[in-house]
């Protein structure tokens, strides 16, 4: 899952990009409000962590011009602004969540895969379809109750196809959602974790539509 992180306090958003690069995230770090609009305009990434404070462009102004254009990313809110007026503020200007520095990291994962999750329509933490059971908190996957061993690439492109199940992605948006900044990409990387999925969760589990892209499959194919 891609998450844009916006902090321009250096210690902070360095311990925060590689603590969530850690519980399975990939991470973009923006250090200022111009920046981070810009970014949340790209609409690659599943969510974003905003702080309030950027420098150059506020925090508020930044969700208060991304919501304007319409833009419906899920965006959590965090800061040191501990004031009620604030939050209400933040909430009013197209927050989705909002959290107070500091933070736990754990809580801040659980809170960002909530809002992923919602924004997909995707009530429960577990995600099901043909027998194949992804929990994004653990990091597994079972097939018929028995667990399956994937490597980090394969439960990304997995979990992205899980959360749009039965619509069509095609190979740029599912690379856009397995890789952050500076990471190289193979020209056939979505292909071959495909084949190994459906080598090891099945070949009716991802359908491939010609000529678009992939999706996971709404019924077992026949």
């Amino acid at each position: 899952m891609r998450i844009l992180l916006a902090e321009d306090d250096p210690l902070l958003g360095d311990g925060l990009q590689a603590g969530l690069n850690q519980l399975g995230f990939q991470v973009d770090w923006v250090r200022d409000g111009v920046a981070a609009e810009r970014e949340l305009r790209a609409g690659v990434h599943a969510a974003a962590v905003l702080d309030l404070g950027l420098p150059r462009l506020d925090g508020l102004d930044v969700l208060a011009a991304v919501r304007r254009a319409g833009i419906r990313l899920p965006v959590l809110v965090l800061t040191a602004r501990d004031a009620v007026a604030e939050r209400i503020r933040g909430l009013d200007s197209g927050a989705d969540d909002y959290v107070i520095k500091p933070v736990d990291l754990h809580e801040l994962a659980a809170r960002l895969r909530a809002l992923v999750r919602r924004a997909h329509g995707q009530p429960q933490e577990r995600l099901q379809a043909q027998g194949v059971v992804l929990d994004a908190a653990t990091r597994s996957v079972t097939l018929d109750g028995a667990p399956v061993s994937l490597s980090t690439r394969e439960f990304d492109l997995l979990h992205a196809l899980m959360l749009g199940a039965g619509r069509v992605q095609s190979r740029e948006q599912l690379e856009q959602q397995l890789y952050r900044w500076g990471q190289e990409v193979e020209s056939n990387a979505v292909e071959v974790h495909i084949h190994h999925l459906r080598r090891k969760l099945g070949a009716g589990l991802i359908q491939t539509v010609r000529g678009v892209g992939y999706r996971l499959a709404a019924q077992p194919a026949p």
